[in-house]
């Protein structure tokens, strides 16, 4: 099927186009046609699979497809232009966005507005903004002077704004709420429904979720009304494109080391090494500086500014090892990430499966590895029940645990791979550390661009 076939306006499929899209996914395929038709959904699928797109194309298209506003109508920038030139004190007039997309963090409402730029780009009329954590007032308030048709907002920011007057859904024709699973996990419940509470009944709503059972499953029954519901793959669909592995360590020191030997695999491009903690991601991030990889942190405690700078030096190529806490587990799409790292293991087998979508994208191969306690057999379990799934356990020669894995549950190997290998398949280790010693290992690699790098030793 092709986009044309979906039924889009011109100047959309021209964006789509010249953004080398050339044939819509299966949620694509299914949700558009329906959206376009007006239709609440319900839509629940993996990451990755496009969408953003399913959800912003329908709606664009709708706006492409409005008449022209009525002659004489002014925009609320237009209206304070016209109280200064009467020699009146400006009043700041509410924004009245046609649409509203709800999401949990920060990054994924940053990649919505900016693909919703990008499929919009032809169209004159249609402007799109974030509203967010950690992004200044004074800017904000900028934003939402421009009377956008499209807002793009975490569920907290918005209710400031909502509270002190500055935003009216009066006028709002559709709601999305994307990761609505993630959004309730985060404690945003009731923040969500203060919003829904304040829209018109009569808007289209669509709920974009990794499941629909549960708390999501209620809430949605709830906010929609007759509902098409799309499922096109749960989250313990098999991540066939991505070679999983396990490694088993000793202590943090040996974790250290033989992080060290996997980032000096020369076939990775890019990389994002998650850590249970802030702290930590900030930690280590110093560390591989200091060893010489290009590397940065990424969490919560940042500041706006300071993300986009390091998700920007990400997606240029700037930064080859981002250190991350679970806020870049979703809402992160750079196709050129190629490893995954689980330093820590999550607490939910959701969010391994969010983690390992990082790496894998647009139908490229990824490789995720895990570095695990003996103590955290039963979590490496627990994922893999929730994929149904066994991950096999790899072991490098000079790098090998002191205590062995109970009993190897899958004889499976990752193709290509054999044991006491890297990913080079030559078999060399970082060599040991007694504890409390502080090692520079012998590089396996140097850097791409020839000078050497040293390990970041123990911890």
């Amino acid at each position: 099927m092709s986009f044309e076939a979906l039924g889009l306006h011109a100047s959309i499929l021209k964006a789509i186009a010249e953004a080398g899209y050339t044939q819509p996914t299966p949620v694509q395929q299914e949700a558009v046609p329906a959206a376009i038709l007006g239709r609440d959904l319900l839509v629940s699928s993996q990451t990755g699979s496009g969408k953003t797109a399913a959800f912003m194309l329908p709606s664009l298209h709708k706006f492409a497809s409005a008449e022209a506003a009525p002659a004489g109508a002014k925009t609320a920038n237009q209206e304070r232009q016209s109280a200064k030139a009467r020699g009146e004190r400006p009043r700041f007039a509410a924004a009245t966005p046609k649409m509203l997309v709800l999401t949990p963090t920060r990054e994924l409402a940053l990649q919505v507005t900016t693909a919703t730029d990008k499929y919009g780009a032809f169209m004159r009329r249609v402007k799109a903004v974030s509203i967010l954590g950690g992004m200044p007032y004074p800017k904000q308030m900028q934003l939402l002077a421009r009377n956008p048709e499209i807002l793009v907002a975490t569920p907290g920011r918005l209710i400031d704004h909502m509270e002190s007057g500055k935003i009216n859904f009066s006028q709002l024709e559709v709601l999305v709420l994307d990761e609505a699973d993630r959004m309730l996990d985060m404690g945003f419940i009731d923040d969500i429904e203060k919003i829904i509470a304040a829209t018109p009944d009569t808007r289209q709503t669509m709920l974009f979720s990794a499941t629909l059972d549960g708390v999501v499953g209620n809430m949605a029954r709830r906010i929609t009304r007759d509902p098409m519901v799309i499922q096109i793959a749960s989250t313990t669909t098999k991540h066939e494109n991505i070679q999983q592995r396990v490694h088993f360590v000793d202590d943090l020191s040996h974790k250290n080391r033989m992080l060290d030997h996997l980032l000096r695999d020369t076939t990775i491009d890019q990389a994002v090494v998650f850590t249970a903690t802030k702290r930590d991601a900030d930690t280590l991030a110093d560390r591989l500086t200091i060893a010489g990889f290009t590397a940065a942190a990424l969490h919560g405690d940042m500041h706006q500014g300071a993300r986009n700078r390091t998700l920007n030096a990400l997606r240029r190529g700037q930064v080859q090892v981002l250190v991350a806490t679970d806020v870049a587990a979703r809402g992160i799409d750079v196709p050129t990430i190629t490893h995954v790292f689980n330093y820590d293991l999550p607490k939910f087998p959701e969010d391994y499966v969010h983690r390992i979508g990082r790496t894998g994208r647009a139908g490229r191969n990824g490789l995720a590895i895990s570095l695990v306690n003996h103590a955290e057999n039963m979590n490496v379990k627990r994922i893999e029940r929730f994929t149904k799934q066994l991950i096999p356990v790899d072991v490098i020669e000079g790098l090998e645990p002191k205590k062995s894995a109970a009993a190897p549950r899958t004889s499976r190997k990752p193709a290509g791979w054999k044991p006491g290998t890297n990913r080079n398949g030559n078999g060399k280790g970082s060599g040991g550390a007694k504890p409390g010693q502080r090692t520079f290992s012998k590089p396996s690699g140097p850097h791409k661009d020839g000078s050497a790098r040293r390990s970041f030793g123990n911890s």
